[in-house]
């Protein structure tokens, strides 16, 4: 199921509800961004004063180019548990599809749920003929999620300025083999 909002699409699973950022929001991204072992493979902990920027970025690219982080939203308690996006900043290495979840909801496969419905809208909605995740090489769970998506490693990438000295490998798949991957969801 899929509504618009002033700043873009709002998609439901089963479980999720995807929808771009809103206020509401901050108070939770604080503190998953607070948490120095959750945000390792993406920049590191944050202030709520450098949170506030990036939720106000995430918000301006909905507005902007009508694509961003969806903030993830658990059905069952309302609760914000983390970000997934249709993401592709300039000079970014491609068209990405990333996430982030707040500690206490890993493990529970939301990650694949959302990643899936967002895939989906990359491919069907934005039109991307490409998808990329960009994972750093030690991130194991992102490795593995990236796995089951059924994208592939297609080596090692390079992010632009501020984010240059970050080591990444590019993993990804194209249109045509997510709709043969996307059976396996189905």
């Amino acid at each position: 199921m899929s509504h618009a909002s002033p700043l873009g699409p709002t998609l439901e699973t089963d479980r999720l509800i995807l929808r771009p950022t809103a206020m509401e929001d901050f108070e939770r991204w604080c503190d998953f961004q607070a948490d120095a072992e959750t945000t390792r493979f993406i920049g590191g902990a944050r202030s709520p004063a450098e949170v506030w920027r990036v939720l106000m970025s995430v918000a301006g690219a909905w507005a902007l180019t009508g694509e961003g982080f969806f903030s993830v939203i658990e059905k069952s308690s309302g609760q914000w548990i983390g970000r997934i996006g249709p993401w592709n900043p300039h000079g970014w290495p491609g068209p990405e599809v990333g996430w982030s979840l707040h500690r206490d909801a890993m493990g529970k496969g939301y990650a694949l749920e959302a990643a899936v419905a967002t895939m989906d809208y990359a491919f069907d909605v934005l039109g991307w003929d490409d998808v990329i995740h960009s994972i750093d090489p030690d991130n194991e769970a992102s490795k593995a999620l990236a796995a089951r998506l059924r994208s592939v490693n297609r080596g090692p990438g390079r992010l632009p300025a501020p984010f240059e000295a970050s080591r990444v490998d590019l993993w990804g798949q194209t249109k045509a083999e997510w709709a043969e991957n996307r059976k396996r969801f189905a």
